[in-house]
């Protein structure tokens, strides 16, 4: 799918905003190249050189080919890499002989501000360690201890100059200005995350609005991404986040999700990945539509498994045990998202609605064993496997129940005989907090944390 991308007969443009300085490229070189890599910070410093010098000219890619000595493809995951942490902006525009690109380079963050970014540091941290990245904060974050005992006598503007009555040149709104000012963040939109579902189970006593300010919801929504958790769980941070004033600071809110995470999930520190967005190919008008079963292998291969449990609730939250189940099997065990799905589907009916986690470890270890990759081969092997899953299914209910009866039907999902079904309904709803010590104290028990 390259070639609907990128080719080496493109042309690209180049844009600076603003002129770069030798800070710019120590940020470069020291916070940022562990994240793109030595590629990406290759190709910004090489169109930072190009754009110094040239004014709107276009120039094909295989100039940066040649440049930089590596292929079109290398220059292609370089440059989205460089989109994502927000150092680079591309525009692309169709033409008769061709495509153009127009790629603006951004600064990168100062950095105080990228030491203060919740992915940006703990992205930096993983992969420096802990001891390189207190070297490089100690040498670009100083504490102000000079001004001790000084008092701050700096006039503001309205103390030195005043409005005048004489006539000048107005300058017109409608004028072109475009600000220099720097981006404080990188590109990160809070709006996708379900505030609204967060609230839900937070009542208005334990967390009034005024807490969620747009810097708590960002950096709420920065950790939820950081460290995979849903607003469900999120709800259990804010809790513990809140001081006695009921405010929502940075510092605590960071703090108390790295506890809860750790006591939780997992006490490895979460790992971002660099991963391509695969697109989805449009099918062509004259092909064939896709069957049931091919249309269920893309919803599992696409979906996230909080989205498929709760859908498999019929639209209910699914309670905070089975989505950690769920997450435990993708940064644990490292397995696919489709297969995890699949997983999650076949013990679910097999178990009446009961995500059993020992029946589901067994089936895991087992597809682990058998190194499946997709949604379609986990669903060929339970099916071929299905007589054993009964029988390990029966033996872990003998060891609880000696007097239990067979079940007269064996439920299993949709996929196993290949033809429609249904599904029951599965899900707790989430009830309101009233009491912050109360309910904090109580989330901290049954985190296993003593009173503090």
């Amino acid at each position: 799918m390259l070639y609907k991308e990128l080719q080496p007969a493109d042309l690209y443009m180049i844009r600076l905003p603003y002129s770069f300085s030798d800070y710019d490229r120590q940020l470069l070189t020291l916070f940022y190249q562990p994240l793109v890599g030595a590629e990406g910070i290759s190709l910004y410093l090489t169109l930072w050189a190009d754009g110094e010098l040239r004014n709107n000219e276009q120039w094909p890619h295989y100039q940066l080919m040649n440049v930089l000595g590596v292929s079109i493809g290398k220059i292609f995951q370089a440059r989205i890499a460089l989109e994502a942490i927000g150092l680079l902006r591309t525009w692309q525009k169709s033409e008769e002989d061709g495509r153009v690109f127009y790629y603006e380079l951004a600064a990168p963050l100062d950095a105080e501000s990228f030491l203060k970014d919740p992915l940006l540091s703990m992205f930096l941290l993983n992969k420096i360690g802990e001891n390189a990245y207190k070297q490089l904060r100690n040498r670009y974050i100083h504490k102000a201890n000079w001004n001790n005992g000084f008092t701050d006598v700096s006039r503001t503007f309205m103390d030195v100059f005043k409005p005048s009555t004489k006539t000048g040149s107005v300058i017109s709104h409608t004028d072109e200005f475009e600000s220099k000012e720097r981006k404080s963040s990188i590109p990160f939109y809070y709006e996708e995350f379900d505030f609204a579902l967060l609230q839900e189970g937070l009542s208005e006593q334990l967390v009034p609005k005024s807490a969620m300010t747009i810097e708590a919801k960002e950096v709420i929504a920065k950790l939820g991404f950081l460290y995979n958790l849903n607003p469900i769980e999120m709800q259990k941070v804010v809790i513990l986040a809140l001081d006695d004033e009921l405010h929502l600071s940075e510092a605590r809110l960071k703090k108390a999700c790295a506890d809860y995470y750790k006591l939780t999930v997992s006490k490895t520190a979460p790992v971002i990945e660099k991963i391509m967005e695969q697109q989805v190919k449009p099918i062509p008008k004259n092909s064939q539509p896709l069957s049931k079963e091919e249309e269920l292998i893309h919803y599992l291969e696409t979906t996230s498994p909080t989205v498929v449990l709760k859908d498999i609730a019929n639209g209910k939250e699914p309670i905070l045990a089975d989505v950690q189940l769920a997450n435990y099997f993708v940064t644990h065990y490292k397995m696919p998202i489709g297969v995890v799905n699949v997983l999650l589907q076949y013990v679910l009916l097999r178990t009446d609605m009961k995500l059993t986690k020992n029946y589901a470890e067994k089936i895991a270890s087992h597809w682990m064993r058998k190194d499946v990759k997709t949604a379609k081969q986990a669903m060929e092997l339970a099916r071929n496997e299905h007589e054993q899953y009964i029988k390990w299914k029966n033996e872990g209910s003998k060891q609880k129940s000696y007097a239990k009866k067979p079940t007269r039907e064996e439920k299993v999902p949709d996929w196993f005989y290949k033809k429609n079904g249904e599904t029951k309904q599965s899900g707790n709803e989430t009830n309101g907090i009233q009491n912050i010590d109360e309910e904090r104290q109580k989330l901290l028990a049954e985190l296993g944390v003593k009173k503090r």
